[in-house]
C-alpha cells in the first residue's frame, strides 16, 4: 500500500472565495489527490496526495495554469501575480505613495472626476467617455483578465464585473462601466487587506520567537539561527531579550514574561530546573538555558501550526454560507438573463433599459461580502484568543461553545491545584504540633504517596530536621508504620486506627472531612495527633464559577473522591450539582446524560486524565497545555496556563463571534436582497450596486469582524 504524502503550499493571488475554489478545482483534476483544503484568508493549500500518481511539480503546475503562483514553505517569490484577480494590493514594505495599487486608485479617481466634469460643463460625451474608458482599463486591467474564466468554464466575480462593465459601455453608460471596475478594484483591495490582516495575525505569532540564538560552543558565545541550534545546546539570554528556544534553566534566575504564550499578566519567576519557552521575555536576570526542543517543535511553533489548522476547519455556519453562495450566484445570473430578455421579447419593453437593470443584478450577485462574513469573524476570534493564551482548534468549536448550556469540571487538577497541602495539625493527648509533624514526616519521607509528600513538605518548610526511621512498612489502603528511637508509630486513616483498637477523636475527624479535608492520624499506643490535608482550591476557581453562573451556565463537578470531600468542595465553590466516587466510564455516562438533558456540554479537565469524558463532550478544554504535548494535540480548546479564569472570556468570545457572524450574514443578505428588488424600478444604479452592495458591504463586514481581535 502506497503511503500518502502531505504538502502545504502558499498560494499567491488568492483574495476571494472563488479564487480558492478555482485552485481546489484545478488540483482535484489531477490523479492521486486524496484530500485538499484551500483557504484564501491565510493564503495556503494543504494537500494530501499519492506520490505514485502525482508529484509536487504537477500540483504546482496545475495551480499556475489556473492563474496563481504556488510556493512551498521556505521559498520566496516576489514576481508572482494572479491572472484572474486584482492582487498584491497590500504592499506593506513600500511607502503608501509608491504602492502600485494606490497609484491606480488615485489615477483612476482623477480620470473619473475629470470625465464627469467635462460631461457636466460641456455636455459632450465623446472626450468624457474616452477618459472613462481609460479609468476602466487602468483600474480593471487585472479584473478584465477574468474573461479567461469563461474559457475555463467558471463564472467568478471577475467575469461578472467585466461583463457588467462591457455591457454598461455598450449602451452608453461609460461612467457607470468605469465606476464598476474602479469600485470593484477598491472592494478587492479591502478584501485582500482583510486576508492580509489575518495572515499578519499568524505572522505576529511567528515573530514572537527571535530568529537567532546565542549559544555557547567551545567556550565561546556564537550567534546562530534558531534552526541551527541543537538539543542540549546551551543558549545565553540576557535581561530584556526574548528566549529563542524551549529549554531548562541551568544557571541564573529571573522573572520571565510568558504573556505571549499563556496570556498571564504577571511575570513568572524562573530558577535552575524550571522550564522556559521560546518567545517569552527575560525581564531582568541572566539565564543559561539547555535547549530541550528544536525550533520546529517549540510550544510557539505548535501554537502557530494549530492556529493555521484551526482556520481551515470550517464551522457549520461557514459551510452553509459556502453552499449558499455556490447556488446563489448562478441563480442571480439566471435571473439577470431573464430580466435582460423577457421584458423586451415578451412585453416589447426597451432593451437597453432592462439590460441595464440586468447588469445591476449581475453586480449585486457578487457574493464576496457574504463569503468573507464568516471566515473573517472566525479568524479574528481564533487569533484574538491565541493572544490571550487560549488555543481554539477550529471555528466549529467556537459555535459549539456559543451554544453550550453546561460547564463540567473535573475536580482534581482543574478546580483544585492537584497538589495536596497540610492545612491543620491538631494536638491530641498533650503532644505538641511540632512533635506530631516531625515524627510523621520522618516516617512519611520513606513513602512516595502524594499525601506523604505533603506532610514532608510541611515539615521542611518549618525548618524541621527529620529523624531516622526503620522497619518502614506500607499497609495498602490503610497507612504506614515505622520505628523511631525504638518506638513503633502508625500513620493512617480512621480505618487503620479502628483496626488497631487505638481510640481517636471521631467527631473531630468527621468535622475535618466535612470541610473537604483528609484526616491522617498519628499514634503508637494512643492517638498523638491529627494532620489534615487538602487539595488546595485554585485561587481563580470561586470567581470563575460565579462568572459562569452569571452568564447562565449550569456548572457541574465530577470527581473520584468520596461524597464528603466532593460536597465540601462544591459548597465552597457554590456548585449546585456534583457527582462523587466516579470511575472514568461513570464520567462519560454523566456527560451523555447532561447532553440529553441540557444540550451542548463543555468539559474542562487536565488534558491527560479523563480523556474519554473530554472526547465525549461537545467541547473538551484542556488545562495547562503549555507543559503538555498531549493536551495540545487532543483538546478541542487548550488553556496554555492553568488559568480557569479564561473560561468566562472564552464563553463571551464565542457568543460574540457567533453574534457577529450572524450580523454579517444577515446584513449581507438584507442589503443584497434590497438592492436586487430596488434594481427593477431603476432606483439602484450600477455604481451604487458596487459602492454599497459590494465595496461598502465588504468594508462593513471586515470592520465588524475585526472588533473581536480586541475583545478581552
Amino acid at each position: 500500500m502506497v503511503e500518502l504524502k502531505d504538502i502545504e503550499l502558499r498560494i499567491k493571488g488568492m483574495d476571494c472565495p472563488s479564487c480558492a475554489m478555482n485552485v481546489e478545482n484545478a488540483i482535484r483534476k489531477l490523479n492521486g489527490i486524496a484530500g485538499i483544503n484551500v483557504d484564501f484568508i491565510i493564503g495556503k493549500a494543504a494537500i494530501k496526495y499519492d506520490p505514485s500518481l502525482t508529484n509536487t511539480s504537477e500540483i504546482r503546475e496545475a495551480i499556475e495554469k489556473a492563474g496563481y503562483t504556488a510556493l512551498e514553505n521556505g521559498t520566496e517569490d516576489h514576481e508572482g501575480s494572479c491572472s484572474s484577480c486584482a492582487t498584491d494590493f497590500f504592499e506593506e514594505k513600500r511607502p503608501l505613495w509608491k504602492q502600485r495599487n494606490i497609484r491606480i486608485i488615485v489615477l483612476s479617481s482623477m480620470l473619473l472626476v475629470l470625465g464627469l466634469s467635462i460631461e457636466y460643463v460641456t455636455g459632450t460625451t465623446a472626450l468624457s467617455h474616452i477618459l472613462f474608458l481609460l479609468a476602466g482599463v487602468i483600474s480593471g486591467y487585472s479584473i478584465a483578465k477574468g474573461i479567461s474564466s469563461l474559457l475555463k468554464k467558471r463564472l467568478d466575480m471577475n467575469f461578472l464585473m467585466t461583463i457588467a462593465a462591457i455591457g454598461a459601455f455598450s449602451i452608453g453608460y461609460g461612467e457607470e462601466g468605469a465606476s464598476v471596475l474602479y469600485l470593484f478594484f477598491i472592494a478587492e483591495f479591502l478584501e485582500d487587506y482583510a486576508g492580509e490582516k489575518a495572515r499578519k495575525s499568524i505572522g505576529a505569532l511567528v515573530k514572537l520567537a527571535p530568529e537567532t540564538a546565542v549559544v555557547i560552543r567551545e567556550g565561546n558565545e556564537v550567534n546562530v539561527h534558531v534552526h541551527d541550534a541543537n538539543i542540549n545546546d546551551i543558549t545565553v539570554v540576557r535581561p530584556g531579550e526574548k528566549i529563542p528556544l524551549d529549554g531548562i534553566v541551568i544557571s541564573g534566575e529571573s522573572s520571565v514574561n510568558q504573556a505571549a504564550i499563556t496570556g498571564e499578566s504577571m511575570p513568572v519567576h524562573k530558577e535552575i530546573g524550571d522550564p522556559v519557552y521560546a518567545g517569552t521575555l527575560n525581564e531582568h536576570g541572566y539565564l543559561e538555558i539547555r535547549v530541550s526542543k528544536r525550533s520546529e517543535d517549540t510550544v510557539i511553533s505548535k501554537i502557530v501550526k494549530l492556529v493555521e489548522d484551526a482556520e481551515r476547519k470550517k464551522s457549520p455556519t461557514e459551510k452553509f454560507v459556502d453552499k449558499f453562495a455556490r447556488y446563489y450566484t448562478p441563480a442571480v445570473i439566471f435571473l439577470a438573463a431573464g430580466v435582460a430578455t423577457v421584458p423586451s421579447l415578451v412585453f416589447g419593453q426597451p432593451f437597453d433599459e432592462w439590460l441595464y437593470k440586468a447588469l445591476v443584478l449581475l453586480v449585486i450577485s457578487c457574493p464576496c461580502a457574504l463569503a468573507i462574513s464568516t471566515p473573517v469573524s472566525m479568524i479574528s476570534g481564533i487569533t484574538g484568543a491565541a493572544k490571550n493564551g487560549v488555543l481554539i482548534k477550529g471555528g466549529n468549536y467556537i459555535e459549539e461553545m456559543a451554544k453550550a448550556k453546561v460547564f463540567v469540571f473535573d475536580k482534581t487538577g482543574t478546580l483544585t491545584e492537584g497538589k495536596p497541602v497540610v492545612t491543620d495539625v491538631l494536638e491530641v493527648n498533650s503532644y505538641s504540633a511540632n512533635e506530631i509533624l516531625e515524627i510523621a514526616a520522618s516516617i512519611e519521607s520513606l513513602s512516595e504517596h502524594p499525601l506523604a509528600r505533603a506532610v514532608v513538605a510541611k515539615a521542611e518548610s518549618g525548618g524541621m530536621s527529620l529523624k531516622s526511621a526503620s522497619e518502614f512498612k506500607a499497609i495498602p489502603g490503610k497507612g504506614v508504620k515505622g520505628n523511631i528511637d525504638g518506638k513503633m508509630y502508625y500513620i493512617g486513616g480512621p480505618a487503620m486506627f479502628s483496626g488497631l483498637s487505638i481510640p481517636f477523636p471521631e467527631v473531630k475527624v468527621r468535622e475535618l472531612e466535612e470541610e473537604g479535608k483528609t484526616a491522617i492520624l498519628l499514634g503508637n499506643r494512643e492517638c498523638m495527633g491529627i494532620i489534615a490535608i487538602m487539595d488546595k482550591i485554585r485561587d481563580a476557581a470561586p470567581e470563575t464559577i460565579i462568572m459562569l453562573k452569571k452568564i447562565g451556565m449550569r456548572v457541574v463537578m465530577l470527581t473520584g473522591d468520596n461524597e464528603r470531600i466532593a460536597k465540601a468542595i462544591a459548597n465552597k465553590l457554590g456548585i449546585d450539582e456534583y457527582h462523587a466516587c466516579l470511575l472514568p466510564e461513570d464520567k462519560v455516562r454523566i456527560i451523555e446524560e447532561l447532553d440529553q438533558k441540557y444540550g451542548k456540554v463543555v468539559m474542562v479537565g487536565d488534558g491527560v486524565n479523563d480523556a474519554p469524558a473530554l472526547a465525549k463532550s461537545s467541547v473538551g478544554i484542556a488545562m495547562g497545555a503549555i507543559g503538555s504535548d498531549v493536551a495540545l494535540e487532543t483538546a478541542d480548546i487548550a488553556l496554555m496556563h492553568d488559568d480557569i479564569s479564561k473560561l468566562p472570556y472564552l464563553s463571551k468570545l464565542s457568543k460574540k463571534t457567533l453574534g457577529i457572524v450572524k450580523e454579517n450574514i444577515f446584513t449581507s443578505i438584507a442589503i443584497k436582497g434590497s438592492f436586487a428588488i430596488l434594481a427593477f424600478p431603476g432606483i439602484v444604479t450600477l455604481w451604487m450596486a458596487v459602492a454599497f452592495g459590494d465595496m461598502g458591504l465588504s468594508l462593513l463586514v471586515i470592520v465588524n469582524s475585526m472588533r473581536l481581535s480586541v475583545l478581552k
